[in-house]
């Protein structure tokens, strides 16, 4: 006997042309993104890429990370734009700590419906991010996850290669006590701790709390505050290893200074962060005061206004401060390197 009943992918919830679609909307945003190592256009199984030439001894550096609940913002907001320089930023700023230049990235969009427009959208960021710090988009993936997700959500994650000579990985080894750290400011909380934001603010019952402008906010709103991009520090960076030595880079994120500063940092030293030195920005205060949050989960947490921090030895500091300023960071001293088991002191 017949089926009577017309089956078909489409049917299923997926929607092949759309995919198609999304593709070609695309294709002008990733064209931005290419480099002297792309060998092939987008479309084929794989990205090929090739290697540079003239390292002694190359060594290639991944990373590869998400953009947390941030995203939740962004479908909220229906903007769709920006957040994936945030995924871009997460793989390319952890890449750079060990010095390596960003070469290619990769980007994974699952989804609950495929809408061709949102999802060139969200690519038109990627390549944004990709164009900031130097990568090129090689290939990527979109995914229609009918029944598994609402139709208005997706998610987004990235995966990024660079490359370094060996004989240039950034070693903290050669980190030495009164050796000086400089803050690289953000631009507000980049990609972590949006789960205690949403709460704090009681987003998801009270998304219309996003749009109000508030005065602390410098008339902004909250929804513009949360969702501007993560700052990509990828070509200040390799403008100062061009010129100085640098001995530890920590990219602030998910655990805030007290995980991510040691991360760079050798054992039996610490370093010593002058609080009243660390220009907050006003987001921050705000969590804390609506949130009644202590000032160590603050900084447990958060950035707190330094999106990256770089040791160098005492001498090379206002030589580093000038080439990170000259490539547009709002660079600072914050503290020093000190002998403590401890990996951060806040004092």
């Amino acid at each position: 006997m017949k089926n009577s009943r017309s089956e078909s992918y489409a049917a299923a919830g997926v929607d092949i042309t759309a995919g198609y679609k999304a593709v070609e909307l695309m294709k002008k945003h990733i064209a931005r993104t290419k480099n002297e190592g792309c060998l092939d256009d987008l479309g084929g199984f794989g990205g090929c890429f090739g290697l540079p030439m003239g390292l002694e001894e190359p060594v290639l550096v991944s990373g590869t990370d998400g953009c947390g609940t941030k995203v939740k913002l962004a479908i909220l907001m229906d903007k769709h734009d920006t957040i994936g320089i945030d995924a871009v930023a997460m793989c390319v700023n952890d890449i750079i700590c060990c010095g390596a230049k960003p070469l290619f990235f990769l980007d994974y969009i699952a989804c609950g419906k495929n809408i061709p427009e949102k999802i060139a959208a969200i690519v038109s960021g990627v390549c944004e991010g990709c164009v900031q710090s130097g990568a090129a988009l090689i290939g990527g993936e979109t995914a229609e996850h009918p029944g598994l997700m609402p139709t208005e959500d997706y998610d987004l994650a990235g995966f990024a290669v660079g490359i370094v000579d060996k004989k240039k990985i950034i070693d903290n080894k050669k980190m030495n006590e009164g050796d000086v750290v400089i803050a690289l400011a953000s631009t507000g909380i980049h990609s972590n701790g949006f789960s205690l934001c949403r709460k704090v603010f009681d987003i998801d019952n009270n998304p219309a709390s996003l749009y109000t402008p508030n005065e602390k906010l410098g008339g902004k709103s909250v929804a513009e505050a949360l969702l501007t991009p993560t700052r990509i520090y990828v070509k200040s960076i390799l403008a100062l290893l061009d010129k100085i030595e640098v001995k530890g880079i920590s990219h602030i994120t998910g655990g805030g200074f007290y995980e991510n500063i040691p991360r760079s940092i050798p054992e039996g030293l610490g370093a010593k962060i002058d609080k009243s030195a660390v220009k907050v920005l006003p987001i921050f205060d705000l969590i804390a005061e609506v949130g009644g949050i202590p000032e160590r989960d603050m900084f447990n947490t958060y950035n707190m206004g330094v999106g990256m921090s770089v040791v160098v030895a005492p001498e090379d500091a206002e030589s580093a401060l000038k080439i990170l300023r000259e490539n547009g960071e709002n660079a600072y001293v914050i503290g020093e390197i000190i002998k403590s088991e401890d990996g951060v002191v806040l004092c």
